[in-house]
């Protein structure tokens, strides 16, 4: 711990800061330099300080292309005195955003390998490997520091795998949600080693499928280093990641401890392993893992889960066969009674989606969107109780008018079947998919048809007595009890990403329908009740009653989103920029200037909380896309103009910057130069430490080379280019050139190109106009603020 409060004492650690830069980087190096000291004999530790320049293009965000210049890596060796030819990675990062001491993203992570790197040292048992620390530097710019060493270091040639310490969240238990890729040895590894194992495949292929926005250095190390690794993330209480709030009180020391437990017993593992000398030998398709409630991890490859999960399904398939076909005479009415229970345990399901999703959109309508931000039993009580009485209704209206006179044993068997055939399916066709989570099908599956085959009998007898329903839950005891696991997982990740997934996503119908498909996977075999029961009417109507009442109480607006309460806040993010404007024409000549405040709510509400705060700030200022500039002439510092609806633009005076970015260009028949810098009187200077380039070609005309990345352009979502610039201190002009191909005749020019440079720290990051409105923000709000210039150009 007091490692994590002297690095987080230091203060925001932005890209380009002398916090970041200086501070950091001097406490982490007196820190290890104290540990070497007191080293044993067995053990030789090497230090180097790392300032690559690169850049890279990455699909990540729509695509775009990251430059960095002279950033830091603090990297650390410890290996054997003898030296080691191959080495395990243990990565964190000491950067962080603008305006947040970065406590779980990610200092603690470094405060852990800190603890690690002096426990290790002080062993006088040596290890058979190099374990290399990597204190990277500049992560929050997009993973550009891990890039600059996994291919620019000379250590980098040595690693064989690596472990990759990340935060969704502020404390808790550190899940490991990315493996791989394939190599199911890194996985045994975790198995065998850790001591508090928290690790789900589920959660690997929700985050590889995209739906959360963020990535992690799992994706450099494995893309431009083709080495393998395990991605771990504190992921509790993600309110306040990436706030003020993430301080280092609000970390446990039992979570510190846990981490410190996990990841040291697996490095230790890893770097005493014979496979991870021969890694790539052991590179032979995925594996299927997840723990049982933080006991242990069961893992296997995924060929094997292949293999029983057809073989399970294929048994399912043959017991409803069989008992369809018997006896012959009736094997048409059976097979027409299982179909028809299929059909309408589907078409329940189906109106328990369209009728909960229809309440979210009505709820999002009204501007009630996110009540349950704060509240999540609202969530419950809302989504989840008109999901279940959707069910209920249609099945209980089904019983009283379609299967009137019909023998509720027989009805309660067919509908269990139903299910059964549902699960084996949907078992068959995610196993055809090649997803691993298929093994949740696999559980629905073979835990069900034991409990059917063991109580068979009580099936047939009449009513649902208290022994029947006593072995049935006992039967199904593992399937929801690691269901209901499970979702409290996912609804501990998805909540808070809500409050920050920007204003396109509706998030009410998001969280509705992870709610509907949790409750449609919980209630799937005990629809088969509706039809033993002797009534269901109590059930539904005490459900559409916690229904009602919490959807009036949603609509008064009694349940606020967010909170300001000191032990827990949850906070509303907004995103300031006072922003200069300057269009030049042709020519060079500036055609348009304006200055104001630009505000971004961070989730769907907008800023229609804040309004009646701050009244100046209402749907009147809302800014038009300038249809001529490249991301509709607004300064973005990454390409997420996808993320949000409604730009604005609050009226200020201008912005004065001491060091105003400009851009000097030659260009021959073919080729645009340009080179960006500072200027103040005769004297250039460097830029500044964060830039946005946006590049445009005009009509007939296209880019087709560049300086940057591997050279070929890779274009954003709406096809513009966008190119994020970073660098540390001390870095020259940034030059780069871009070659277009062009109609012969190109009188209103060939290419529009638009710099935009960000001040995150120091004394121009935030202006008096911008100090002026955040004081006038609820405390409700994380309001992150700075200025920045934008300066559109035509050639």
């Amino acid at each position: 711990r007091g490692y994590l409060d002297n690095i987080t004492a230091i203060g925001p650690r932005t890209v380009g800061s002398p916090e970041n830069e200086v501070l950091a980087v001097n406490y982490l190096l007196e820190q290890i330099r104290g540990i070497e000291r007191e080293s044993t004999d067995a053990h030789k530790i090497s230090v180097d300080i790392q300032r690559p320049t690169g850049s890279f293009s990455i699909d990540f965000l729509g695509g775009f292309t990251s430059y960095y210049a002279n950033i830091t890596n603090v990297v650390v060796k410890l290996e054997p005195r003898n030296g080691a030819e191959h080495a395990v990675l243990s990565n964190c990062h000491f950067d962080s955003v603008p305006n947040t001491p970065g406590a779980s993203d990610d200092a603690v992570s470094c405060a852990v390998m800190l603890e690690i790197l002096n426990t290790l040292s002080k062993s006088s048992q040596s290890l058979q490997h190099a374990v290399i620390f990597l204190f990277n530097g500049a992560e929050e710019n997009i993973l550009q520091a891990s890039h600059g060493f996994i291919t620019q270091h000379e250590w980098a040639k040595s690693i064989r795998a690596f472990i990759n310490l990340e935060a969704a969240g502020v404390g808790g238990k550190e899940l490991v949600f990315q493996t791989g890729p394939e190599n199911p040895w890194l996985v045994q590894a975790y198995v065998v080693a850790a001591k508090h194992p928290f690790a789900s495949v589920v959660a690997q292929e929700i985050f590889q499928s995209g739906i959360i926005p963020a990535d992690t250095d799992f994706r450099i190390y494995r893309d431009f280093g083709n080495v393998p690794g395990i991605d771990l993330a504190f992921i509790e209480n993600g309110y306040i990641y990436h706030t003020k709030y993430d301080t280092s009180d609000r970390i446990l020391t039992d979570s510190i401890q846990r981490a410190g437990d996990n990841i040291l017993a697996v490095l230790k593992y890893l770097a005493t392993s014979e496979k991870l000398a021969k890694s790539f030998e052991y590179r032979h398709g995925n594996v299927v893992f997840f723990d049982i409630l933080g006991l242990f991890v069961l893992a296997y490859p995924a060929r094997v889960g292949t293999i029983m999960n057809y073989i399970t399904s294929a048994i399912a398939f043959f017991y409803l066969s069989k008992k369809v076909l018997q006896p012959k005479p009736r094997a048409v009415h059976n097979l027409k009674k299982l179909l028809t229970a299929f059909s309408l345990t589907l078409t329940s399901w189906v109106c328990a989606l369209v009728a909960v999703l229809m309440v979210a959109v009505f709820v999002s309508f009204i501007g009630r969107a996110l009540s349950w931000y704060t509240h999540f039993y609202v969530s419950v009580s809302l989504y989840g109780t008109a999901a279940a009485a959707k069910l209920i209704l249609v099945h209980m209206l089904a019983k009283k008018f379609f299967y009137k006179n019909v023998n509720e044993q027989f009805l309660g068997d067919v509908f269990f079947d139903a299910s059964l055939m549902i699960w084996s399916i949907v078992l068959a066709v995610m196993t055809q998919m090649g997803l691993c989570s298929a093994f949740i099908c696999t559980l629905w599956v073979a835990f069900p048809l034991l409990t059917k085959l063991m109580i068979h009998k009580e099936f047939s007898q009449k009513g649902a007595t208290i022994k029947f329903i006593a072995m049935y839950m006992l039967g199904m005891f593992v399937p929801y009890l690691y269901m209901l696991y499970l979702s409290w997982t996912v609804f501990e990740m998805f909540t808070p990403v809500m409050g920050r997934s920007g204003s396109e996503i509706p998030p009410d119908m998001v969280l509705a329908g992870f709610i509907v498909i949790f409750t449609v996977i919980l209630s799937s075999y005990f629809i088969n009740f509706i039809y033993l029961v002797k009534s269901t009417k109590t059930t539904l109507v005490t459900l559409t009653t916690v229904f009602v009442v919490t959807l009036i109480l949603v609509c008064s607006g009694i349940f606020f989103p967010y909170s300001s309460d000191a032990a827990n806040p949850k906070p509303k993010r907004v995103f300031l920029q006072h922003t200069s404007r300057r269009f030049h024409d042709l020519d060079g000549n500036v055609v348009k200037s304006d200055s104001g405040i630009w505000i971004n709510g961070f989730d769907y509400n907008g800023i229609s909380h804040i309004t009646p705060h701050v009244p100046e700030i209402n749907d009147t200022i809302r800014t038009p896309c300038e249809e001529q500039a490249p991301f509709c002439g607004l300064p973005w510092i990454l390409p997420v103009h996808f993320m949000f609806r409604f730009q604005r633009l609050f009226r200020v005076a201008s912005l004065y910057r001491r060091n105003p970015a400009a851009v000097a260009v030659s260009h021959t028949t073919r080729i645009l130069r340009a080179k960006v810098y500072l200027f103040e009187g005769e004297n250039v200077l460097t830029c500044p430490s964060h830039m946005s380039l946006y590049v445009r070609p005009r009509a007939g005309s296209a880019l087709s080379r560049w300086s940057l990345g591997d050279g070929m352009p890779v274009a954003s979502l709406g096809g513009d280019y966008f190119v994020f610039y970073s660098r540390g201190l001390q870095a020259a002009p940034w030059h780069f050139w871009v070659e277009l191909t062009a109609p012969e005749k190109h009188s209103d020019g060939i290419v529009s190109l638009a710099i935009a440079a960000h001040y995150f720290f120091g004394e121009d990051q935030k202006s008096p106009q911008l100090y002026a409105l955040l004081e006038r923000f609820p405390n409700w709000t994380f309001s992150s603020g700075w200025s920045c210039t934008y300066d559109l150009f035509v050639f």
